[in-house]
């Protein structure tokens, strides 16, 4: 896993000022996701199943178009924004 580590990009957020960004450890729940380690990977980053699903959907939708598909993507949406900013809130506070 060390020689995937090697080609992640950096943060640079964090490189500047010191302080976790929103999208600090996606890049490695992907690597812990691809590599058939589920739990690390939510735990590194919780809304990577969201993100997984959202892709998912969005990939999906561009074939095929039904009724209330922009709700669903809206909700899709809405839920990884909160699920993003609700575990980087409980990152830097704990």
């Amino acid at each position: 896993m060390s020689s995937l580590e090697d080609f992640m990009l950096p943060c640079l957020n964090k490189q500047l000022f010191g302080v976790d960004c929103l999208g600090c450890g996606l890049q490695r729940s992907f690597l812990f996701l691809i590599t058939g380690d589920f739990i690390a990977a939510f735990k590194m980053y919780p809304a990577i199943y969201s993100l997984l699903l959202l892709g998912i959907f969005i990939i999906f939708n561009f074939y095929f178009k039904f009724k209330y598909d922009y709700q669903l993507k809206m909700g899709l949406i809405a839920l990884n924004v909160s699920i993003i900013v609700g575990s980087y809130i409980l990152k830097i506070t704990h």
